[in-house]
């Protein structure tokens, strides 16, 4: 019976991929199961972290992010990863800092998807898998900075935690710290989410500007140079768009 129950859980996970945003009467209609066993089995893969609620309609469901952390060497021919490896290796082979891609989980927290480390003894370090809240990261505010105000407004209205005596909890501060992302094209951590650590992270957007994740270099704190960072981020910037512009189909040889 348990094993029935796993297979089963994992067919729905696969037909709400295939089908997204998909309601629990399509599923159970598509494999003729009782909809209340489908959304007993929905709930349960929604609180591991696989599936969510279509933000456009919550009566429908989707695949989470988190999908994405599982083996993403896996994924190495999905657009998102083939366009985003060479320059994350390029962009730290030139700073010899840790960086990563992270895509958003919704509104709820962003996801590390692919990681390049750097040799240093000494540097930051993120699991793939590893979620972070949107408002108190780098990666999370260059993401926030390219939705639409009322997504922002929603993300505002349920709260922002403080994780430290850095993080932003006001939600003016957290506007005015947007608009500045918007208009220089990456955001910049200090301490706001974990002591000791600093990032600079820029978006990956779609064809309609639409942000689709996000390229960060982290590192300790100690070896950030305040006078670099319109320098750095600028050069994380525009490895970003390159990312998306390969992604959208200009991916060369090199």
């Amino acid at each position: 019976m348990e094993m029935k129950s796993v297979t089963r859980s994992l067919r729905l996970l696969e037909a709400v991929a295939q089908h997204q945003p998909v309601t629990v009467g399509e599923l159970a209609k598509l494999y003729g199961i009782p909809k209340s066993t489908v959304q007993r089995t929905l709930v349960t893969l929604h609180e591991a972290g696989w599936l969510r609620a279509s933000r456009g309609d919550t009566t429908r469901w989707e695949i989470g992010a988190r999908v994405l952390a599982v083996r993403p060497a896996a994924l190495q021919g999905a657009s998102l990863f083939a366009a985003a490896r060479e320059p994350m290796v390029r962009l730290r082979q030139a700073l010899n800092e840790t960086i990563h891609l992270s895509v958003p989980d919704g509104l709820d927290c962003m996801v590390v998807v692919d990681r390049v480390d750097c040799d240093r003894t000494v540097r930051t370090f993120h699991e793939i898998g590893d979620t972070s809240p949107l408002h108190a990261t780098a990666t999370g505010r260059a993401i926030l900075a390219h939705l639409t105000a009322a997504e922002v407004e929603e993300f505002i209205a349920h709260g922002l935690e403080s994780y430290g005596e850095a993080t932003i909890t006001d939600p003016a501060e957290l506007r005015a710290e947007l608009e500045r992302v918007r208009r220089d094209g990456y955001a910049l951590n200090r301490n706001q989410y974990r002591p000791d650590v600093a990032a600079i992270a820029a978006p990956i957007l779609d064809a309609d500007d639409t942000p689709l994740a996000t390229l960060a270099v982290s590192m300790p704190d100690s070896r950030f140079e305040p006078d670099r960072l319109p320098e750095l981020g600028r050069l994380i910037a525009d490895t970003a768009t390159e990312i998306s512009t390969r992604r959208l189909g200009g991916m060369t040889g090199t």
